[in-house]
């Protein structure tokens, strides 16, 4: 099983950078216009401190993708509340859940910022990852503290587009995601 992911990521991976490396900015331009764009509403009313850090984390996705849009609104596909445990995420689907920003993170000097895209991250389909690089989104807590990156590498990027373009993304649903020191060691190694 751990084989099948891995090939499933590098072919993701793959064919994002083929995608890519044959089309041209205006023809790219031409398709994202003409593909229908997923527009994915958010609710973070009930996010306390963290409300603006969600909407900059909402910014970054739009910023980087271009067949899903991240819109504040209601009704929602993603709720994303506040408490003082660690971040985490429910993910029931495709685009759908709900995001716990903990400030058991935020306490101990993890970035808001990277917390809010890190679980977005989920939400759009990209499992953790857990390689203790800064520049993977998706390695969350494993990364040191002071990583303040809070930008989906290429492959992250490619992956999200590939996942609402209609490949089958490798988060699993129905599971939570927690992001602490300590999940390292109970969620397996992709």
């Amino acid at each position: 099983m751990l084989f099948a992911r891995f090939l499933r990521a590098v072919s993701v991976l793959l064919l994002g950078l083929a995608f890519l490396s044959t089309v041209t900015p205006a023809q790219a331009d031409a398709r994202t216009d003409a593909a229908a764009v997923r527009v994915l509403r958010y609710d973070a009313s009930r996010a306390a401190e963290f409300r603006s850090v969600v909407d900059q984390a909402a910014q970054v996705w739009n910023a980087g993708v271009t067949n899903v849009r991240l819109v504040a609104g209601t009704p929602a596909d993603f709720v994303v509340l506040a408490d003082n445990n660690w971040p985490r995420a429910s993910v029931t689907g495709l685009g759908r859940g709900t995001i716990w920003m903990g400030r058991q993170a935020t306490s101990q000097g993890y970035y808001p910022l990277r917390i809010a895209t890190h679980e977005i991250g989920h939400i759009l389909g990209l499992p953790d990852r857990r390689t203790g690089r800064c520049t993977d989104l998706m390695s969350g807590s494993s990364a040191p503290v002071s990583c303040t990156n809070a930008n989906p590498s290429s492959a992250e990027r490619a992956e999200v587009e590939a996942n609402f373009a209609g490949f089958a993304p490798l988060v699993e649903f129905d599971k939570l995601y927690v992001d602490s020191p300590d999940a390292a060691a109970l969620v397996p190694a992709p």
